[in-house]
């Protein structure tokens, strides 16, 4: 039992028969060499199972956010390529989650797949930091040329990130090695959207010609079928592919690499001189003042490496430091350039994050409660609450990495409670459900063992979460001091009553500060804006809140919106309390995005919500209070009209 277990149980001795604090998962560090050789070598794999005709998972409800149990272990895929059948593995931990990271290796020729897994601490990494491995494997006569062996990859991949037996993060991590290496830098050179970052050993790299054939391809604005194309101005600069930063690692390359090492700098911006640095070799760090549009919140944390002296590439203390390497990054959006995000992620340990899990319904639900440390320093045991709603499919583990709350949250000393979905479509996937009762039971806890501010509590979410957030504003809004939400709106239907767990409730008509970010790319129901001919659930979402609030379109502080952030993406209207200059309904268009959210709008919804407390009565009246310094400075808050 870790300490971190130890420390958990001693805790859960304190907690409600309903909720129960788990061992911390997806932890972002990995265990140290000196720790491996401690430890007794891993059992034999043995022969993997096959997917080949396998029935699906059946759901598995008492597992909360974790795979089915019947599909951890050890698996094998076949694919007819060329009238040749090639295969690779799958291996899913024992608490693989619902939608977890990846590692996808190529493995070098000559190689047992399940003894290189063991031997190489592949295996025991997977295990500990409770993720998947997606391997492929070399045809009968070995790795042939990158470009022979695309057809493959493509197949393999094709059906790695979509399938009905295991669900992922939707971004992934590379390891090639030797021959295998080559192949799938080809495909993150096709495909860099979906790669997080890469490690290459013994790499013999990509020819020139062909990472030339990518190099200039643009990123256009079109988007799923079913939201809108994004439209850019006259005079737009497009994204290339050669302009997409991607971490990468080259470990021993040979002097053939030199046209991918290139090729990655280039696309990374780095500087021209590296550095030396004990852990990868020489750095090539991504030069301050980047133009590249995927570090413009996180800043230049990019950056290409090359390590020459000699390492064992099957090792476990090599696998531990290619971990190190990948795992200091996240990013998210695989599919529209113009929203895709790199950034730093998560580290639960270092942060404190708890995983926890609540019955709810009869059904076990897990959730994420983040406590910072800044938070005892900042508000003095009355600390901010932010409840966060994922959008459809996108679990707790999920959305702490692709809206980044936990960076707010040690800044601003907010803590963060992240709610997970129930399985939904597939025993892989999930979707909100019992939001309510969920909302109320974790409301309870938070006011029972944590230091917090209950006229302080907000709401937040991405799409269905945003759907779920804005529900409560409507039906509920003495739950919560403010709300502020992306890329889903919520207005009464004809029956005055919106719509929760399959419920109507009626509409409350009464005004809560409430903040909407959409994208230009985004749902269809959300086209345009306010003033243009398309009536859609934009402007119900708006009218309701306006009416409200005692205010109508025309009060709006400017009609063109307030333009910033990064290429002036973001144009942002405002309603002010009447009487006060408190913001009390907001819309803001980021115009080169697509439905999914970024971490760099967080810190914009945290800036609406924290400027609010409520005080909710017996008689269900509510009075709200509006400070423009946050409630650092006293004496400066105004109550406003109820």
């Amino acid at each position: 039992m870790t300490s971190i277990d130890r420390r958990r149980l001693l805790r859960g001795a304190a907690v409600s028969a309903v909720t129960a604090a788990v061992a911390t998962g997806a932890p972002a560090a990995t265990a140290t060499a000196a720790d491996r050789s401690a430890r007794r070598p891993a059992p034999p794999l043995g022969a993997a199972q096959p997917l080949d005709g396998r029935p699906f998972p059946s759901y598995d409800y008492t597992r909360a956010n974790k795979l089915p149990r019947e599909m951890t272990g050890y698996w094998e895929k076949s694919f007819a390529i060329g009238g040749t059948s090639r295969t690779a593995k799958v291996y899913l931990s024992p608490e693989t989650p619902i939608r977890s990271y990846f590692t996808v290796l190529a493995v070098p020729d000559g190689v047992d797949t399940a003894e290189f897994l063991r031997r190489s601490g592949w295996r025991d990494t997977a295990d500990e930091r409770e993720e998947g491995l997606f391997v492929l494997e070399p045809g009968e006569d070995g790795w042939t040329d990158a470009e022979s062996e695309l057809a493959y990859v493509e197949a393999a991949m094709g059906f790695f990130e979509s399938n009905r037996y295991f669900s992922l993060f939707g971004e992934h991590y590379l390891v090639g090695y030797g021959f295998g290496a080559a192949p799938l830098e080809a495909w993150a050179v096709a495909h860099p959207l979906r790669v997080i970052a890469q490690v290459h050993l013994n790499s013999r790299g990509l020819r020139e010609t062909y990472l030339n054939a990518y190099a200039g391809v643009e990123f256009d604005g079109r988007t799923a079928p079913s939201y809108t194309t994004v439209v850019f101005p006259d005079g737009f600069r497009r994204i290339r592919h050669d302009e997409t930063v991607l971490p990468t690692w080259y470990i021993g390359p040979a002097n053939t690499a030199g046209a991918s090492l290139s090729y990655w700098k280039r696309a990374n911006d780095t500087l021209h001189r590296g550095e030396r640095d004990g852990a990868f070799g020489t750095v090539y760090r991504q030069r301050h003042g980047s133009g590249r549009w995927m570090t413009s919140h996180a800043g230049p944390i990019s950056q290409v490496a090359v390590e020459q002296r000699p390492t064992d590439p099957g090792a476990p203390r090599t696998t531990d430091r290619i971990v190190a390497f990948l795992t200091r990054y996240t990013r998210y959006e695989n599919f529209f350039a113009y929203g895709n995000q790199l950034n730093e992620r998560a580290d639960y340990r270092r942060l404190g994050v708890e995983v926890r899990t609540m019955t709810v319904e009869g059904q076990v639900r897990e959730y994420l409660v983040h406590v910072p440390r800044t938070a005892h320093r900042i508000w003095r045991g009355k600390a901010p609450v932010v409840f966060v709603w994922p959008g459809n499919s996108q679990t707790d583990k999920v959305f702490m990495d692709a809206a980044g709350w936990w960076e707010v949250a040690e800044r601003e000393g907010c803590v963060v409670v992240t709610v997970c979905e129930q399985y939904s479509a597939t025993s892989v996937s999930v979707s909100h459900r019992d939001s309510l009762v969920f909302f109320r039971q974790l409301r309870e806890v938070m006011l029972r063992e944590y230091p917090v501010d209950p006229s302080r509590f907000y709401s937040t979410g991405q799409s269905a979460g945003s759907g779920v957030t804005q529900t409560f504003a409507v039906a509920f809004p003495e739950y919560f001091a403010a709300v502020a939400s992306t890329s889903f709106t919520v207005a009464p239907d004809a029956t005055g009553t919106v719509g929760l767990d399959g419920v109507a409730h009626p509409a409350r008509n009464r005004p809560i500060p409430t903040c909407q970010i959409y994208g230009f790319g985004d749902l269809a129901f959300l086209e345009g804006g306010l003033w243009d001919g398309i009536d859609n659930r934009l402007d119900t979402w708006a009218r309701y809140h306006l009416d409200a609030g005692g205010l109508a379109l025309a009060d709006v502080d400017t009609v063109d919106g307030a333009r910033s952030g990064w290429q002036d993406r973001y144009q942002t209207w405002t309603w002010h309390a009447p009487g006060t200059q408190a913001p009390l309904v907001r819309l803001t268009k980021n115009n080169y995005r697509s439905h999914n959210t970024m971490p760099e709008e967080t810190p914009l919804l945290w800036e609406f919500l924290r400027h609010y407390r409520h005080e909710a009565r017996s008689d269900g009246t509510v009075a709200r209070y509006y400070s423009e310094s946050g409630f650092r400075r006293r004496g400066d808050e105004i109550r406003l009209r109820s």
